[in-house]
């Protein structure tokens, strides 16, 4: 599969501006839902729009009023899908910060991600063909120029996080709750005319509940991207560019979150102004790191993918794997300086093979430019390993 070139860019619509990096916001200015945001106490709501969060309008995808879009530094691969990632909380709450862990949101908060393509230009001969473009620049969830593929809500409720995915129909009008995940053919289309058949898998509530684990001895989910290190960034609102810490405390969603300059951030990982290093670890940190960490259910692996693991066998540098098998691709170690095709970590990312690739569900694809990342981040190592 040819890297993408170009930019597969929808037109600006006036009134649906999401941008995948400096995101703007155009959607302030749209037709609001006629109800206000719905937060179910119990109980499974069977369409998404039950819950007036967002919704189809007018050939757009809507925000209802102080449902907030933020970004990601890092954001977590899914099959080269675009994300469309919004907050709402009841009024006069607000979430505790955190300088590590995810924010201390209250109950009644709705946190919502929609995962969509851009489709091709051009003539198609496949009806499931879909932009494989990565590219972080503005675009716009103008529904006539993307496909909608689903919606998945985390719903803060009285006895913790509950999960929703919801499947958005042929007609690009409704999402409809598919407790037992689907799967969806799609080819991805690069902007050479390159072309890749998958299937892309919307999980089942217990394989979303199982990524967002985040300690396996309390059983207890949680957000993945809503920390600190994760939304310490600038986001282009209507009203202009502000750090997203900043906004969100100024209008309410934050409470205890000190200046963006004394808060952690990682690294954006396709910025190469930034340290190799930094942009690794940020890419491994949240792809990996939620489920590779010292509480998360991959923990018996000894293998501690956060940003928090020391640079030595914890990360994975000279660690043998905890059980041999066709995931080690008869590998010694983990990584080995200097030598990714010598290494574990890269073999299993560039895998689609099930039982061999990590992360072992949320894609159907290799991200190559993730990989490309990884295998030159090892190459840049120093040291040899003992035989």
């Amino acid at each position: 599969m040819a890297r993408l070139k170009g930019v597969m860019r929808p037109g600006l619509a006036a009134c649906s501006l999401i941008a995948i990096g400096a995101l703007v916001l155009g959607l302030m200015g749209c037709t609001r839902a006629s109800q206000s945001v719905h937060f179910f106490a119990e109980g499974r709501p069977l369409k998404l729009s039950d819950w007036h969060v967002v919704y189809a309008q007018a050939g757009t995808l809507a925000l209802n009023d102080r449902v907030v879009p933020y970004d990601l530094n890092t954001p977590l691969f899914s099959d080269y899908a675009h994300k469309l990632r919004t907050v709402w909380m009841p009024e006069g709450r607000a979430a505790k910060y955190d300088a590590a862990a995810s924010f201390d949101f209250p109950v009644g908060t709705i946190i919502s991600k929609t995962f969509y393509y851009p489709l091709p230009k051009g003539p198609s001969s496949h009806t499931g063909s879909v932009a494989r473009n990565y590219d972080r620049s503005i675009g716009a969830i103008k529904l006539a120029a993307v496909r909608l593929i689903e919606t998945r809500l985390l719903v803060r409720r009285a006895d913790g996080w509950a999960v929703f995915p919801y499947v958005w129909n042929s007609a690009q009008t409704e999402a409809l709750l598919a407790r037992t995940g689907d799967t969806i053919p799609l080819e991805l289309v690069s902007a050479d005319g390159t072309r890749e058949v998958f299937t892309y898998v919307v999980p089942n509530e217990n394989q979303c509940a199982g990524c967002h684990v985040a300690d396996l001895k309390a059983k207890q989910i949680a957000p993945i991207g809503t920390k600190a290190r994760h939304l310490n960034r600038g986001y282009a609102y209507s009203s202009g560019s502000e750090n997203q810490l900043v906004h969100w405390t100024k209008i309410g969603y934050l409470a205890g979150a000190p200046d963006p300059l004394s808060a952690p951030r990682n690294a954006q990982w396709q910025d190469s102004a930034q340290p190799l290093d930094a942009r690794a670890r940020a890419y491994l940190d949240v792809n990996c790191g939620h489920c590779h960490s010292a509480t998360g259910p991959a923990n018996t692996t000894a293998l501690d993918l956060s940003i928090f693991a020391g640079a030595d066998r914890h990360l994975g540098i000279c660690k043998p794997p905890v059980a041999a098998g066709r995931g080690t691709g008869d590998h010694f170690f983990d990584i080995v300086p200097g030598k990714p095709a010598e290494s574990i970590l890269p073999y299993r990312m560039q895998s689609i093979e099930p039982g061999v690739m990590m992360p072992e569900q949320g894609r159907t694809t290799t991200h190559r430019e993730g990989l490309e990342l990884i295998e030159e981040w090892i190459s840049a190592m120093q040291g040899t390993c003992a035989a």
